[in-house]
């Protein structure tokens, strides 16, 4: 009788050994000690992800070579009782703030050798009894202020071998442990206490006033906190890379101070002159011109203090105006402007900045400029304007530019001899106005083309194809076709006049010369150009197009005080 009692017992422990095994994940091996019940899987690709079916009697994991990316949201909530948890090795770039969750128990975690960016410190909130993490061969950049909150019983921290360039000293000064370290370090200066162990070399850091805290941070330290490796090394900038901590002294970071030994300069058309600016601060700052609403960058010479210089070669009236250098750091910025003035060749020349109100004389006021929309490009126009003048070399444009909506224009000096003007990225259904003026006089009625972008997109590879035009012309009461000028003057009629005169003598040109003009339109040619990509519309709705502008010409001419812009 006790014979078959013992083998009945040796069965149920093999049936019973058998299933401990059977529930063990294929590729990998479940192996039962003293300390319990450990998971290894080593296979190269084994796991595209965490396995859902992880037993729930683990202590230890260990998955390594598999290349997952995440550890998701409750990724081990089903093995409450692990300790050690080794995702060495992988690919994970993601680690959901909830992915730790339910790992109470969890004494040790190592993931080296992985792509992590970033960790979500707040994560370790679930992991109370951790001891050991290890972070090394990762890509960690940043360490926030308050990363280390959550791990109040550490012992062993390695961040080395990451992208760390600067770290704040309150990152550890608010470590609840190291709190904890100095608080008690007068009243139980005899008792024994626990070494905490730091790793923190082979990070690429950058040695500027922003990791003076830190370095003295790492200088301070004494057991119980240790540093793996002492000799932490500087990465930048150039004249600090490759030098220890303890043999550089770094100075309190600055708000950038900028000056200009010249702050008014005037000089006679065709000069070439320098514009200086000089700029303090700690760490460097980003130093560029600006001229009116474009960024110039300039020349930079940089030690203690970064010396920018502008170069501007064979000065024109168009180069007259307010340059601004500007330097910029993470404590602050400072500007400092520099008033050029370009000198004609004839004294009674008026030499007004851009920008600042002038008075213009009255030829300049009677002068009129014709605009049109010379060329569409899939997602921008160009234009071309033309003006009577006495200079024609001396007198430079502005172009004011913008949605139709927006008070402040985009402000561009166009110099003298150039009479063209591309926008690009032009948004589609949405109404812009341009506007020509003379110097730098401000756009009055009548001197601006409004346009329209066309709305009827529903895909955005659709945008590749179509932002087709719509022009509406503030001076006259006419919806202007592509190819078409548009007088903008205050001078009404007279001005259709001289448009119309100037038409046909480019008509005549250009039959004598055998060229076909790019989009030349009329008055009775509404037909876009096939070849620039703009969208052909049906020809009855040309027609109704074309019957509409001519009903406005009239109406126009039969009443010329009416000034009404209507939309096309």
């Amino acid at each position: 009788m006790d014979i078959i009692l013992y083998l009945l017992i040796v069965i149920l422990m093999k049936v019973e050994l058998c299933e401990s095994y059977a529930r063990c994940l294929s590729g990998c091996r479940c192996i039962d000690d003293r300390h319990g019940r450990s998971l290894i899987c080593m296979e190269e690709s084994a796991f595209g992800a965490i396995p859902e079916n992880l037993p729930a009697d683990l202590t230890k994991i260990r998955i390594e070579k598999s290349h997952f990316t995440e550890i998701s949201r409750g990724a081990f909530s089903k093995t409450p009782a692990v300790e050690n948890l080794w995702l060495n090795f992988n690919d994970i770039t993601v680690i959901n703030s909830k992915g730790l969750e339910g790992l109470r128990n969890l004494t040790e975690l190592r993931l080296q050798g992985n792509k992590l960016r970033s960790v979500p410190w707040t994560a370790f909130e679930d992991t109370p009894t951790l001891k050991i993490l290890d972070l090394k061969h990762n890509q960690l950049d940043v360490l926030p202020e308050h990363a280390l909150k959550f791990l109040q019983g550490l012992t062993y921290l390695d961040l080395s071998f990451n992208q760390l360039t600067v770290i704040s000293k309150e990152v550890f000064q608010n470590w609840p442990l190291y709190q904890k370290i100095h608080s008690t370090e007068e009243r139980e200066a005899t008792a024994p206490r626990p070494n905490v162990v730091l790793a923190l070399h082979d990070n690429s850091w950058l040695c500027d006033c922003r990791l003076k805290g830190f370095v003295e941070f790492i200088m301070s330290l004494s057991p119980p906190i240790i540093l793996m490796n002492s000799y932490l090394t500087c990465s930048g900038p150039n004249s600090r890379t490759g030098k220890f901590f303890h043999e550089i002294e770094l100075q309190e970071c600055t708000k950038p101070v900028v000056s200009t030994p010249k702050a008014n300069i005037s000089l006679p058309q065709g000069s070439n002159v320098t514009l200086h600016c000089y700029a303090k601060a700690r760490p460097d700052p980003a130093v560029w011109w600006t001229y009116g609403l474009k960024i110039i960058r300039g020349f930079h010479v940089s030690d203690d203090t970064i010396r920018s210089h502008l170069v501007i070669p064979s000065l024109s009236a168009a180069d007259r105006g307010v340059y601004t250098c500007t330097a910029v750091n993470f404590m602050g910025n400072s500007s400092v402007s520099v008033l050029l003035d370009v000198r004609s060749a004839d004294s009674t020349m008026s030499s007004h900045l851009p920008g600042a109100p002038a008075a213009s004389g009255g030829a300049d006021q009677n002068v009129f400029i014709d605009i049109r929309i010379a060329k569409q490009t899939v997602r921008g126009i160009s234009i071309e304007w033309f003006a009577t003048l006495e200079r024609p070399l001396e007198t430079w444009f502005t172009i004011h530019f913008g949605r139709a909506d927006d008070i402040k224009k985009e402000i561009t000096y166009i110099g003298p001899g150039i009479h063209s003007y591309s926008m690009s990225d032009l948004m589609p259904a949405t109404k812009y106005e341009i506007c020509v003026t003379l110097k730098n006089q401000t756009p009055r009625p009548g001197q601006c083309i409004v346009f329209v972008t066309g709305s009827d997109i529903t895909e955005m590879e659709q945008r590749e194809k179509l932002i087709h035009i719509v022009v509406i012309v503030l001076a006259m009461v006419l919806a202007v076709p592509i190819g078409m000028y548009a007088c903008t003057t205050d001078t009404r009629f007279p001005c259709f006049e001289v448009i119309m005169e100037s038409w046909k003598r480019r008509q005549r040109e250009s039959s004598s010369s055998g060229m076909e003009r790019e989009r030349q339109g009329t008055f009775d040619s509404l037909q876009a150009a096939s070849d620039e990509e703009l969208v052909n519309k049906d020809f009855n709705e040309d027609r109704k197009v074309r019957r509409r502008s001519e009903d406005r010409l009239r109406k126009f001419i039969a009443d010329q005080s009416r000034l009404t812009a209507e939309l096309y």
